[in-house]
């Protein structure tokens, strides 16, 4: 009942989504620390992909329906989608077969600051919301 109120699915996956974009900044850090390093290859995150992939997958399935109000009600589960690193190293750069742009990455690094700021807004929302629907507002 409670996970019905707090809508726990959507705060889990934008919890998610958090996890993400931290790891995006720490792997985005270490590019920028790295971009003098000889033979260095980039990495990136990928989550968002793996969600719509998730989240499309899940469409195909045949949807369960209460037939009466006294049946438990359906709670769906979410599988749990993380961040996945992977390293880039299919191209390189400079002769020194170094592959990280400084453009690149620093235009990299201010998309996720405004994905992570996002999210951070939707999930303060989210709870905002249910403690008016608490306090009777």
């Amino acid at each position: 009942m409670l996970d019905q109120i707090m809508n726990a699915t959507a705060i889990n996956v934008l919890g998610r989504g958090l996890q993400a974009a931290n790891l995006r900044h720490a792997v985005i850090s270490n590019n920028i620390a790295n971009v003098n390093t000889p033979n260095f290859k980039k990495s990136e995150v990928v989550f968002e992909s793996l969600l719509a992939e998730q989240m499309t997958n899940d469409t195909k399935k045949l949807a369960m329906v209460r037939t009466r109000d006294k049946h438990l009600p359906i709670v769906k589960e979410q599988g749990l989608v993380s961040p996945q690193m992977q390293e880039d190293g299919t191209t390189s750069m400079r002769t020194d077969n170094n592959n990280v742009d400084i453009d690149i990455e620093m235009a990299e690094l201010a998309k996720n600051n405004v994905y992570y700021n996002a999210l951070s807004r939707q999930i303060g929302g989210n709870i905002n919301d249910t403690k008016m629907v608490i306090r009777g507002q």
